[in-house]
Order: C-alpha cells, then sequence, then structure tokens
C-alpha cells in the first residue's frame, strides 16, 4: 500500500471538514461517517491520524485556540495600552472573536463530555491564566492601574469564573439569568480594583445563550 507523501494535508482535509459537519450539525449530531463521506477518505486514513471522533474535536479546537492565542499574543505586547485597558481588551477579544461564537455552536455539553471539560480548565492554569492574563495584572500593578497583591491568583479566578461559571456550555443559562451573572462578575472584580463592566462583552455572554438555545432546537 502506497504510503502519503502529504500526511498534513490530509489532517488539514479531515479538520477542515469536521469543522465544517460540526457547525452545520454540532458535535452530537455529526458522525465519524459523516466526516468520511465529506472527506472521500477510507476509514482507515481516518483513523491512521485520528482514533475517534473526540480526537478529531479536540483537533479543531486546538487549531482555533492556536488562532485565539496569536490574537490573545498581540493584545498582550501592545505597547499603547496600560493593563487595565490590556485586561479589559483580552476579555472582549476572547468573548467576541469568531472562533467562540463557532465553539458555542458546535460543542457537546462539557459536563456531560469531563475529558473536554478537564482540558479546558488544564488550559486555564497551564497557559491562558499564567501567560496572558497575569503579565497583564502585573503590568497593571507596575503603571497603577490596577491595584493587587496576588496577580496569579487573582489571573486564575477571573479566568476561573468567566470560562466555567458564565460559559453556557457547562451549565445553560437564559439570557437573564446570564446578564446577572455578567454584573456580579464584575463587582466581584470592582472589589479587586478592576472595572470590567462592559455592556459589549455582557451582550455577547447573552447573545451565546441565544446560540446554544438555537442549537439545542436545530
Amino acid at each position: 500500500m502506497a504510503r502519503n507523501k502529504y500526511p498534513e494535508e490530509t489532517v488539514r482535509k479531515i479538520l477542515d471538514a469536521a469543522a465544517h459537519l460540526f457547525l452545520e450539525k454540532g458535535y452530537d449530531g455529526a458522525s465519524l461517517q459523516d466526516i468520511i463521506d465529506e472527506t472521500k477518505l477510507s476509514k482507515g486514513a481516518i483513523y491512521h491520524h485520528f482514533g475517534s471522533k473526540e480526537d478529531i474535536f479536540e483537533a479543531v479546537c486546538d487549531r482555533m485556540g492556536e488562532e485565539n492565542v496569536q490574537l490573545l499574543s498581540k493584545i498582550r505586547d501592545d505597547a499603547s495600552l496600560n493593563g487595565e485597558d490590556k485586561l479589559r481588551e483580552l476579555f472582549r477579544a476572547a468573548v467576541s472573536n469568531g472562533n467562540q461564537r463557532s465553539l458555542v455552536r458546535i460543542a457537546p455539553n462539557l459536563l456531560e463530555n469531563p475529558r473536554f471539560l478537564a482540558a479546558q480548565i488544564q488550559e486555564i492554569y497551564e497557559m491562558v491564566a499564567p501567560q496572558y492574563v497575569k503579565p497583564v495584572i502585573e503590568q497593571g500593578i507596575a503603571d497603577g492601574s490596577i491595584q493587587t497583591e496576588a496577580p496569579g491568583e487573582l489571573a486564575e479566578a477571573m479566568i476561573i469564573l468567566s470560562n466555567i461559571w458564565l460559559n453556557p456550555l457547562i451549565y445553560p443559562a437564559d439570557e437573564e439569568t446570564m446578564g446577572r451573572r455578567c454584573l456580579v462578575f464584575a463587582r466581584l472584580l470592582q472589589g479587586a480594583g478592576i472595572d470590567l463592566e462592559d455592556e459589549e462583552i455582557i451582550n455577547q455572554y447573552k447573545e451565546y445563550c441565544r446560540v446554544q438555545q438555537e442549537g439545542k432546537k436545530e
């Protein structure tokens, strides 16, 4: 049997097809056979690169994550913004980018899929909080825009609350409930000396609740 001379191209083809199908049908609605039919690849070719639909979904999410990292890095490294302004821009970008909207639409309920939930929590502690949020808070301490004695712990708390408590993929909420959660989140941060109450961010969280509910009805 001839070897595949372009494995990267095959992987890209699989992930492109899977991303399209997940967006069209949702994670639960798209089957591995759908991906095989879409790519016109054999089952053996799919399994050569991925052991399951879960592995493919994880790779699709990883690819989205790489695009998000570029966006967050650009904000973190923007010398024209002080720490608090960067923090606000980080949250606005994380909530409003197109990948996040797609993820809300395609992903399964994370409480019913502990593997994906565990991966998200691990990413918070190992990458998002220490590499993106903590450095921005430390800059804010240095420039006087943020007052805290525990930048690392504050970064973790902020991201855990925003990515777990405010995440409709973990515990669905209607728009009214999500609005109240966002306001409580903002008040908690104000107690830590950070003003992140932003109507655009709140409305985007509400929109994600609508997107998720629409996905359930389809």
